[in-house]
């Protein structure tokens, strides 16, 4: 972040459960400095209103419809090459986006609630930013962004942006890595650490979703499947857990922290995808991949084994996505969401 002062690297003492994860220095990032001691992220004041209480319930999450006070939002880079699976922390995450990148393969932007974090305290692989993200992120307001690096002329983007910068070059105490995997696929972040250094991170608040009994018309739909060029995600209903389980590129996806990834929302949210409106190149000659999450199209919506064909709009970027059925808002099972930027 311009202004903000440049902390040295550091592997901190970490025992993330049930990953085995072994810490070794994080290198090629700066120099060693004292060990990161954790502390429970504290949530500072924001500008955004958290929902009010309705007259028969709770106050419930805007990102989950669970009921509770929310949290503080920290938005994570997770790596979706094959190299980097199983990944860890993504079933606690309370929104996760699935969006292409270059190649044709896919990347996850993960978005946590300070309140539900992984009981490991650990995220990753983290891997680097992307032009698609910016945009999404613009609907949480000023949130913590953890990633790790991005193309050199996208670099200074990142710095000018709406966000509270969390890279390993902006302070590198947060981060570690793991012995499962070879680098680059083996970098790991502490969530609660990312929330300690950067405490004014946004409240998380109304984007746009909807929770609520599922609409009539829905198709019954066991089993659905998205396509990116070079990636797949199928999703299959499973009764008895209350959530689509999820395969990508017909293998299941798995975690080392929380089994399979799932969730009892699903949107794919078609996109027009388009090359980088700036023009950052992934190789000479090659434009990097786009998913544009302003304007408007065509989405599936999965819930309770049943699929809803309708629209999103998003007129603003500074607002949030509404998603509709029937021309009236969908809504979604609480818990949490993934939406699949496939392009149309």
């Amino acid at each position: 972040m311009p202004g903000s002062p440049r902390r040295s690297l550091a592997a901190p003492a970490v025992a993330a459960a049930a990953v085995t994860l072994l810490l070794v220095g994080l290198s090629g990032c700066g120099s060693a400095s004292k060990p990161h001691t954790t502390a429970s992220p504290s949530v500072a004041s924001s500008s955004a209103t958290p929902p009010a209480p309705s007259p028969t319930g709770p106050v419930v999450s805007p990102l989950t419809g669970l009921p509770g006070e929310p949290g503080q939002v920290l938005a994570i880079k997770i790596d979706n090459i094959v190299n980097a699976r199983p990944q860890t922390g993504v079933n606690s995450a309370a929104v996760v986006y699935a969006i292409e990148v270059e190649g044709g393969i896919s990347r996850f932007l993960t978005v946590f609630d300070s309140h539900h974090l992984p009981p490991g305290d650990a995220v990753g692989p983290v891997r680097s930013a992307r032009e698609s993200d910016l945009p999404i992120l613009q609907q949480y307001g000023k949130v913590d962004f953890a990633y790790s690096g991005a193309l050199s002329r996208f670099l200074p983007v990142l710095d000018q942006a709406d966000i509270f910068n969390a890279s390993p070059q902006q302070d590198g105490s947060p981060y570690f890595r793991g012995t499962g995997n070879v680098a680059p696929y083996n970098l790991y972040v502490k969530p609660s650490a990312v929330l300690h250094d950067f405490p004014d991170s946004a409240q998380a608040k109304d984007i746009g979703f909807r929770f609520g009994a599922a609409p009539a018309g829905g198709v019954p739909t066991n089993s659905f499947t998205a396509r990116m060029p070079a990636a797949s995600f199928t999703f299959t209903w499973s009764a008895s857990e209350g959530r689509y389980l999820v395969a990508m590129d017909g293998k299941p996806a798995m975690t080392t922290d929380a089994g399979q990834m799932g969730a009892p929302t699903i949107v794919i949210q078609k996109v027009a995808e388009t090359t980088s409106p700036r023009g950052f190149m992934d190789s000479p000659g090659v434009l990097s991949p786009y998913a544009p999450t302003t304007g408007g199209g065509n989405t599936v919506v999965l819930r309770d084994g049943n699929a809803y064909q309708g629209s999103w709009s998003r007129p603003d970027p500074n607002g949030g996505t509404t998603f509709s059925f029937g021309g009236q808002p969908m809504n979604f099972h609480p818990g949490q969401v993934w939406v699949v930027l496939e392009p149309q």
